[in-house]
């Protein structure tokens, strides 16, 4: 039996903590893009200034945790076909996974793209529709733009990534909701 009392103000269930939820846009943003999503790429880099084309498939899903102030989420990704960006670009993983959970504005990451380091992206809210994220690791200072777009059926992500104060990639993503 799950009993709701009162005190300052505040819901307690239980002996649980008070029914604060300081984050709940970013979760109901997070929920929005959970599901299989197609990702056409072309990745920009300035020494070779040569730009890359792929199709990647990517995967979020929302993972059942222990606290309900947190909410866990599991990334997967993998390429359509096989592509020598990869080969020419060993710092990008072909497929993998990375867990993360949200804490109050960041985004706690088991690991980066770029890089196997934990670390936090900081989380800033445009509007409804649109985050930007903001992570710093190693040498790498990343901005990244992921607007959702006509009733969450698409999303468009820019991604600037500086190494060493120096723009080295720029990344966009047009993205399409194949499954929820």
């Amino acid at each position: 039996m799950n009993i709701t009392k009162r005190k300052n103000g505040l819901n307690f269930e239980g002996n649980n903590s008070p029914e604060i939820n300081l984050n709940s846009n970013l979760k109901r943003w997070f929920s929005r893009n959970i599901g299989s999503w197609k990702s056409m790429r072309s990745y920009f880099f300035d020494e070779s200034q040569k730009t890359y084309n792929l199709s990647m498939n990517i995967k979020i899903q929302a993972i059942e945790n222990k606290s309900q102030w947190e909410s866990h989420y599991k990334f997967t990704w993998y390429p359509e076909e096989k592509y020598n960006f990869f080969e020419e670009n060993p710092q990008f993983k072909e497929k993998g996974e990375m867990q993360a959970y949200l804490r109050g504005h960041q985004l706690i990451r088991e690991n980066f793209y770029l890089s196997n380091v934990q670390g936090i992206s900081n989380i800033r809210q445009v509007d409804e529709h649109e985050m930007i994220f903001e992570s710093s690791y190693d040498d790498w200072y990343i901005l990244e733009h992921t607007r959702l777009v006509d009733s969450d059926n698409f999303r468009f992500r820019v991604i600037y990534s500086w190494n060493k104060n120096k723009l080295k990639i720029v990344e966009n993503h047009h993205e399409i909701k194949i499954m929820k």
